[in-house]
């Protein structure tokens, strides 16, 4: 087993180095010159899977960056502050120290990208992780269906600000894009936006609810011009979440408002992303269509809860050469 050339492989420290976006007024003739070609999207999201792999140390160093963008996870109805304690321990220390010392990874500063909850457990988190580095991020606006009157919105998101979260995950209403109602999903993300603050503001679409890749792309750039620091794709509570010519689309609104604004806006795939081998998929995706910037958790972040676990499993077999058994890896 060769360890990892951590000069070879990636660099694990946070970075901060662009500027946030600031948003800019909406612009109606952009969105409707926008088609989507939905038989070429797909063929070329078959082929990202198949086309690219990484083996042996560099494939250990691809997951270790994985880790590193996962947004770990809980939105149970029983979540309690005992298993947030526990999942914060999980994200200061995500794999046991024995396996990266055994990989030639032992010195790294490894932790997730964030730990995301409820608001009501937004300070338990904050508690157990002070010190790390790892921030918080709270789900809010009516999370995960939207419904919520306005102003409780905003007063939910200014409730987990003032609470210190530093990361807002808000859901748009659904049904502003549905209707073509793009200038009240602007004001609705723009007024979003300015409640966080200094939180960073990820905008969920809940893309399978769109009905369209059009209005996938269209909503994902209302939503840049709004000001939304990432857009994400789902809340993992929707019949189908994450998956990848939705994700093509969007990192592509993200690369086309990118080169007319200057402005890098991050992307964060979210629920049923559970297996190793998808969250490499998730990040040559980001790769080759966005390029090295995007592959860091300051621009891409994976939404998960049991994700953790398999890249452990995949690291001990790099390791050791066989599967560790489900009660090596602990909760993640």
């Amino acid at each position: 087993m060769t360890t990892i050339d951590t000069e070879r492989a990636v660099t694990f420290e946070r970075q901060e180095g662009h500027p946030r976006n600031p948003g800019m007024p909406l612009d109606l003739d952009w969105l409707h010159q926008v088609h989507i070609n939905r038989s070429a999207v797909e063929r070329r999201a078959a082929t990202l899977p198949a086309r690219r792999t990484v083996k042996k140390e560099w494939q250990a160093a691809w997951l270790l960056r994985a880790i590193t963008c996962i947004d770990l996870t809980t939105l149970a109805g029983d979540d309690t502050p005992g298993n947030v304690k526990r999942l914060c321990a999980k994200a200061r220390q995500p794999v046991r120290h024995e396996l990266l010392e055994a990989i030639g990874a032992g010195s790294l500063p490894l932790t997730v990208g964030a730990v995301c909850v409820y608001h009501n457990l937004v300070p338990i988190a904050i508690e157990s992780l002070r010190g790390s580095g790892v921030p918080v991020a709270a789900v809010s606006t009516g999370f995960p269906a939207g419904q919520n009157p306005f102003e409780m919105k905003l007063g939910e998101i200014e409730a987990s600000v003032r609470a210190g979260a530093q990361e807002i995950d808000i859901v748009i209403s659904r049904a502003h894009v549905l209707t073509g109602n793009w200038q009240s999903l602007y004001d609705e993300v723009k007024a979003f936006r300015a409640a966080s603050g200094e939180a960073h503001m990820k905008t969920i679409l809940a893309t399978h609810e769109l009905a369209t890749l059009r209005n996938v792309a269209q909503a994902s750039l209302v939503c840049m011009m709004a000001g939304a620091d990432f857009i994400k794709t789902s809340t993992g509570k929707e019949a189908v979440n994450a998956i990848l010519p939705v994700g093509l689309v969007m990192v592509r609104a993200i690369r086309d408002y990118a080169e007319r604004t200057g402005y890098k806006i991050g992307f964060k795939p979210a629920g049923g992303i559970r297996t190793a081998k998808e969250s490499l998929d998730w990040l040559m995706l980001m790769k080759e269509e966005l390029g090295n910037a995007w592959v860091h958790n300051s621009l891409f972040r994976i939404g998960a809860s049991g994700l953790l676990a398999d890249i452990e499993r995949q690291l001990s077999h790099y390791a050791t050469g066989h599967y560790a058994a489900a009660h090596h890896n602990p909760m993640a």
